[in-house]
């Protein structure tokens, strides 16, 4: 059957374009989503977000050995089911800097352009919050109904520090410290999928297909893509536009499947080269994260978030310690006065959280994570010599990167150490192993990093030659084809990804209905 628009992948961004071209009555439109529903109980459970990965639910993607990070391949979870990653996250509404939106540098993408498509897309529940957020979007942003007396420490020990306490993390500027806006309502995860695709599923234009994953990107003779093949010979095609959603690794990993990225670089993979587009996938930025990792003294953690009576509580009020997303509150943060902007994030999370939260906590402890927000090190996303996908971030590669993880460390050190957060914090506790020089520390950031999930970078938007879509979203040099995902973002934000991506395909829907 011939759709107007076929969306692939059903994550943040997917979503929202199906939801948004599906308002107008006369337009059909197709969205294919590899994974399946997304039924499974954790998947409403805030806390749980960690039992997805590697699931059915999780792509399971792993980057290739990092020269930077002692050898390591690391882990990269990314969401497979309807709602993508916004599915198996921890529910973290950050926008980001202004200076993040202006440095990109591009018309119609400037901070200020783009605070209405954010306010679009949310409904602020909670205490008065002014003109910061939206308040009629379909995305619920609330505080934790049941937050750890642990994180008021830790905010406390924020203010000791001399760090600013912010009104709103969301506004202009993120510089100091918060409670996390999470996506929840009433206590349980509020994914795209329950906000925006649930909704437009009841509209006879919209067909969903799950367990549909797309192979490549269809063409005619002239080069306009027209359609997209999926699963063992599936065809859809689409009489205006196809739409690529599937993300920093998947949106990249189809266009060079289809044909489309460095001439060199496909033939040597096996693919036939039909449009050069050598950005194709260059560009992978990603969030790296580092913690100080303690003990607490005190048996006051999330790690009796699976008790019979929080249990209860999640189930009949929907609070509890199962309502966390685990990382309750953030500061940022300068590594030096002279950066511009922050460029280092601190979470802070109420339980020992290691390995992803794949290993379950010990014994009750504390985790200040420490983020990278804007590495210096750049990767990218190939095709091995069989056609599978190849994801090379590159992490550290910049000592830049490595000295500014190590004064986060440092800071985070120095939160521990205050009045307030003290008599919580106990002895060193893997993955942190109590290193104290900045040599140690060096090898702790290098050995003992993951990634905070946060992808983009592979099919950036830009006006120059190294661009892979224009600031429509258009594929340059390919008639009909989009790209609307985290993969557009010429620059990491100093926030995390699911805000702006929300954000970028709110503004996209209007830019495709403009033809």
């Amino acid at each position: 059957m011939q759709y107007d628009y076929v969306i692939v992948g059903a994550g943040s961004a997917g979503c929202v374009l199906a939801a948004r071209l599906t308002e107008d009555p006369s337009v059909r439109v197709c969205l294919l989503e590899a994974g399946g529903p997304d039924r499974k109980t954790e998947i409403r459970v805030p806390a749980a977000f960690s039992k997805l990965f590697k699931t059915e639910y999780d792509w399971d993607f792993s980057t290739v050995a990092q020269d930077g990070m002692a050898g390591r391949e690391l882990y990269w979870p990314r969401g497979r089911t309807l709602g993508g990653s916004s599915a198996i996250n921890a529910q973290m509404w950050v926008r980001g800097h202004r200076a993040d939106y202006d440095g990109w540098g591009l018309p119609g993408w400037s901070y200020d352009e783009v605070v209405p498509y954010f306010k679009r897309a949310e409904r602020r529940t909670g205490s008065n919050h002014g003109d910061v957020y939206g308040t009629g979007g379909p995305i619920h942003i609330s505080e934790l109904r049941t937050p750890n007396v642990a994180t008021a420490a830790f905010l406390r020990a924020c203010e000791e520090a001399g760090l600013t306490r912010l009104p709103e993390l969301n506004g202009p500027s993120n510089e100091g410290f918060s409670p996390t806006p999470v996506t929840q309502r009433r206590g349980r995860r509020w994914s795209c999928a329950d906000a925006y695709l649930r909704p437009a599923m009841r509209r006879p234009n919209l067909t969903v297909l799950t367990g549909a994953e797309a192979r490549r990107v269809l063409f005619d003779d002239e080069g306009r893509a027209t359609g997209v093949e999926y699963g063992d010979g599936g065809r859809v095609t689409a009489a205006r536009e196809v739409l690529l959603c599937a993300g920093a690794v998947g949106s990249p990993y189809l266009l060079l499947r289809s044909g489309v990225g460095d001439p060199d670089d496909l033939r040597a993979a096996g693919v036939e080269p039909r449009h050069e587009l050598p950005g194709v996938g260059r560009g992978l930025s990603d969030h790296l994260a580092c913690g100080i990792v303690l003990t607490c003294p005190k048996p006051v953690t999330l790690a009796a978030a699976e008790s019979v009576g929080n249990l209860l509580r999640f189930l009949v009020a929907g609070r509890g310690m199962l309502t966390s997303n685990v990382g309750e509150a953030v500061a940022f943060v300068r590594s030096d006065p002279g950066e511009p902007a922050p460029d280092l994030e601190l979470v802070f999370a109420p339980v020992i959280f290691d390995n992803h939260g794949l290993t379950p906590p010990p014994g009750h402890g504390l985790t200040i994570g420490v983020v990278l927000l804007r590495p210096e090190s750049r990767g990218r996303v190939t095709l091995g010599p069989d056609g599978q996908v190849l994801i090379d971030p590159r992490y550290m590669t910049e000592e830049s990167d490595v000295r500014r993880m190590v004064a986060g460390l440092r800071k985070a050190k120095e939160l521990f150490a205050t009045p307030s957060l003290k008599p919580y914090a106990g002895e060193p506790v893997a993955p942190y192993d109590g290193s104290e020089t900045d040599e140690e520390l060096a090898r702790l950031v290098r050995g003992r990093s993951e990634t905070l999930y946060h992808p983009v970078g592979t099919c950036a938007m830009g006006l120059g030659p190294g661009a892979v879509v224009d600031p429509s979203l258009r594929v340059v040099g390919v008639p009909g084809l989009r790209v609307v995902d985290a993969s557009v973002m010429p620059s990491l934000n100093r926030g995390h990804t699911h805000a702006p991506t929300v954000m970028i395909a709110e503004r996209a829907a209007d830019l495709v209905r403009a033809g």
